[in-house]
């Protein structure tokens, strides 16, 4: 098998959740990293990139051994899922309602939670012009997406987002939940989020994507 090419950034919490789940599937692949705008050669918005992706962001994964090209996080995740998680190791279990579990978590990550996670971060250190109103209100969002996610995590005992197993879901959650602590929040209201966190940042997978993209494991106490 040829290597992936996946194309990231250091500080992009997308490209992580793909990195873990190649590193969870022993899938060989290779990162190239990239940087924020528009340099020919070298920014996601760069001629070069835009060949690649033409949304100008970050992950696209170039599979040698198939032709296929993906971007979009969940659109990447998922083709990595039904070609190379032949034994279903990442996905949910057999029923319907277990199918219907994971995507509604899947698309509450991708939709509510992430979004929001990025605009907190956004107003909080890169907009130009300081808007504590839009501080406030995307932070009250990320903080209300935390409390249905700590909800969740009592099923398990803050184990796994879905009952039973760590899946893809988990992996999805996982760069956006640490960036608790960037985008000026806290987890102290929020134990299972807490003891989940830790859970993840123990699992090999995870280490070993962190240093592959950013060059270091992640640490949480």
């Amino acid at each position: 098998m040829q290597p992936l090419l996946l194309h990231a950034h250091a500080t992009g919490p997308n490209p992580i959740k793909i990195a873990i789940a190649l590193e969870a599937l022993q899938v060989p692949y290779n990162v190239k990293l990239w940087e924020f705008g528009d340099d020919r050669e070298k920014g996601v918005k760069g001629e070069v990139f835009l060949k690649i992706n033409e949304n100008g962001r970050v992950p696209a994964l170039e599979d040698p051994n198939t032709g296929v090209v993906s971007w979009e996080s969940g659109a990447v995740m998922n083709y990595v899922r039904r070609v190379y998680d032949k034994d279903n190791l990442l996905g949910p279990k057999g029923s319907e309602q277990d199918r219907v579990d994971f995507e509604k978590w899947e698309y509450f990550l991708l939709s509510t939670l992430g979004p929001m996670t990025g605009q907190t971060n956004w107003y909080r250190h890169y907009n130009g012009t300081k808007n504590e109103d839009a501080l406030q209100r995307y932070a009250a969002q990320t903080e209300r997406c935390y409390g249905v996610l700590e909800g969740q995590l009592k099923k398990s005992g803050g184990q796994s987002v879905l009952p039973g197993r760590i899946t893809a879901v988990d992996y999805h959650f996982e760069p956006w939940v640490r960036e608790f602590d960037f985008a000026g929040l806290s987890l102290e209201k929020y134990p299972l989020i807490t003891q989940w966190l830790r859970v993840m940042t123990g699992r090999k997978e995870v280490q070993q994507a962190y240093i592959k993209i950013q060059g270091a494991a992640p640490e949480f106490n």
